[in-house]
Parts: structure tokens; sequence; C-alpha cells
């Protein structure tokens, strides 16, 4: 897991005009908490931020205005739905070697059995508790020779030591599904026109 060092200001400005101020100088408002804290706004590098949340669930090393060093990770982003920027993020408060609850990434490798089967991911991420320092970035699961009918349960999928499932053990995460034969629609349809003649 990697750490991401991240300087960031306390702000005294709040609403919409401080917020679009902020983000205006290629910065994001945010909002620390946890821990039964009071939240703490924050104004953050925009750039840096951005880098950083390409990777899900990154531990976040916060130097607040030079004074004080915190742990964090990313609980709600924020985007403008059209151009992509960033206009918020809240950031969980963690401490080296507390277990937090987080959802993983979920990876499928391997060629499915013959016949066109399709590959249905039901999670696209799978609830996981982890240390705050030791969160997988992603979690790797082989579908090689899989047939139609044959699904991925929370419980088959291989987790990292220290990682346990947040989740019913029985869900089912990954299923393959029979492609519908375009033959049969195709039948179907000459059937329907024939009728109507």
């Amino acid at each position: 897991m990697s750490e991401v060092k991240l300087a960031a200001e306390t702000r005294t400005e709040f609403g919409k005009g401080a917020a679009r101020r902020i983000r205006r100088d290629s910065k994001v408002p945010g909002v620390l908490y946890g821990h039964g804290s009071d939240p703490l706004h924050l104004t953050l590098p925009g750039h840096e931020l951005l880098l950083a949340l390409r990777t899900p669930n990154v531990l976040i090393s916060l130097d607040i205005d030079g004074k004080t060093n915190e742990l964090a990770i990313p609980k709600s982003v924020q985007r403008d739905p059209i151009k992509g920027f960033l206009e918020h993020v809240d950031l969980l408060l963690v401490k080296r070697g507390e277990k937090v609850t987080v959802e993983i990434p979920v990876h499928a490798e391997g060629e499915l059995a013959a016949g066109g089967n399709l590959l249905e991911h039901v999670l696209n991420a799978l609830p996981v508790e982890a240390e705050a320092t030791h969160i997988p970035e992603a979690l790797t699961v082989s579908v090689e020779g899989l047939e139609a009918g044959a699904s991925v349960l929370a419980k088959d999928i291989k987790l990292p030591s220290g990682v346990t499932l947040a989740v019913d053990e029985d869900a089912v995460v990954l299923q393959v599904l029979q492609a519908q034969a375009e033959e049969a629609v195709e039948g179907e349809a000459e059937g329907e026109e024939a009728a109507e003649a």
C-alpha cells in the first residue's frame, strides 16, 4: 500500500463563494474527521490530490499547516459531473494498526470456457476489513475455464493476511452467464414476419 504525503492548510472560510475561490487557486476543499474529534476543514493541493486518488483507498499522510501530521483515507470524493475536476473530499482519520472497513476493487483474470459465455461482476468491489496501513489495492480472481452457471463467492476469494471479509461469505461476486444465441433471436423475428404476412 502506497502512502502519499500532502501539505494541507486549515480553512476558516466556508460556503459556495469560499469553495469557488479555493478551486480557482487549483486547490480542493476537504474535511478530515474521525476518532470522535471535531471535523477539521482543510484546503488540499488539487493536482497532487487528484494523482493520489487514482489509487483506490490510498493512505494519505497530511502535513497540516506544517505543525501536525495525520494519516487519512478518502471516504467520499465529489467531482464535477461534466468536467471531472475535484469539488470536495471527505477524509477519514486513521491510526497505524487500526482496522478500517473499505471496498477493494475485484479484477478477473483468465479465459472463460468456450461457448461465448459472459462474465457478470455482481460486486465490482469487495467490502473487507483491513489494517489502515496495509489495505490491498485490488483483489485478483481467476475465472479460467468457468462455464455458464458458475459463480465466484466472497469466501472463494483469497485474501491477503490480516484482511477479513466485511460481507456475507456466500455473497456472489462474479457469475458466468450463458450468451443468448443470435440464431434463435433471428429465427423468432423471421417467424413473426411470416405470421404478419
